[in-house]
């Protein structure tokens, strides 16, 4: 039943995919500026092309990039190019727009692990006990990072730690990466104030959730007739109350996943940390469309699988549920 239900949820992402393609290659005609005017080294948008620039070298730079052919021509072309795994070359680098993304993918892998694991090792052990201990000094701590984690702008944090941590303190670096191979100390101490900062955040959203819904299964009758048979109350905690409560959790965590490799371009660009939604944000600054097209369409596509993986986790978490 769930691999019959995996390959249909599998089929099903097929129109999502090619709906995210047309608006992935939509990018270009959303995002204004000429990609040719910045390839030869003209920003002026209040410009005329005859004003600035020659026009045989114009024509011949949209000829050559395939500019000049209609829209849904460009569109399959590019679509065929990307099925084969060819993401286009960067206009201003010269270089496959996939290469580029899987140079800067480590470090925001590096930061979305940090920052995941942070998160879950923060809300799951106090969301557990500030639903045991209710109204007690623990569920008020946990009720205010709550609190903090939604309504406090991350790059307002970001700075606050920077300005302690790192100026006043002297103990971790500002700005910069550093590769873990070259230097384990400095990866760290590089990664340490970023991945604080959005563990915080996905320790907020895990923990809000978390919390409510394992004080509604302390309420359930599957944990009376637990502790009625004389189970420890650790094992009615954990491996019965806890696993029932973490469809919610793992619901959050997926919407995270999402949120950290795209949404952390605040993040990544306040510390010059090199990964690809710092890459996209400069991507669009400098008119590289084929890198902002592969940068998103790469986006997309791991929300999509994190979120099909996410469907399939469920059965595990809680065999009642029942697919078709």
């Amino acid at each position: 039943m769930l691999l019959r239900y995996s390959l249909k949820r599998l089929f099903d992402t097929i129109p999502t995919l090619l709906v995210i393609s047309l608006v992935v290659f939509g990018l270009i005609l959303v995002v204004p500026g000429d990609p040719v005017l910045h390839m030869l080294g003209y920003v002026g948008e209040d410009l005329q092309v005859q004003q600035v620039v020659d026009q045989q070298v114009y024509a011949r730079m949209r000829l050559r990039l395939g500019l000049d052919d209609p829209l849904p021509v460009q569109y399959f072309r590019w679509l065929e190019r990307t099925l084969q795994g060819d993401l286009g070359t960067s206009l201003n680098h010269g270089v496959p727009v996939l290469d580029i993304i899987l140079s800067r993918l480590p470090a925001t892998l590096y930061m979305g692990f940090a920052a995941l694991l942070i998160g879950v090792l923060l809300a799951i052990p106090l969301g557990i006990l500030a639903a045991v201990r209710r109204d007690t000094w623990v569920d008020h701590f946990a009720n205010g990072l709550v609190i903090f984690g939604i309504v406090t702008p991350g790059f307002w944090v970001a700075l606050m730690a920077v300005l302690l941590l790192s100026v006043r303190l002297g103990w971790f670096p500002s700005i910069g990466y550093a590769a873990p191979q070259d230097d384990p100390m400095q990866f760290l101490k590089h990664l340490a104030i970023p991945a604080c900062v959005l563990g915080v955040d996905v320790a907020a959203g895990v923990l809000r959730y978390l919390r409510a819904d394992f004080l509604e299964q302390l309420r359930q009758d599957y944990v009376r007739a637990a502790r009625s048979q004389g189970l420890p109350e650790r094992v009615v905690l954990i491996k019965h109350a806890l696993k029932n409560s973490l469809i919610a959790t793992v619901t959050v965590l997926g919407l995270d996943v999402s949120n950290l490799l795209g949404g952390s371009t605040v993040i990544e660009t306040m510390f010059a940390y090199p990964g690809i939604a710092y890459l996209l944000l400069q991507s669009i600054y400098a008119r590289d469309f084929p890198v902002v097209q592969g940068v998103v369409l790469f986006i997309a596509l791991i929300v999509v699988v994190v979120n099909y993986l996410t469907d399939i986790l469920y059965a595990f978490l809680n065999p009642r549920i029942q697919y078709r």
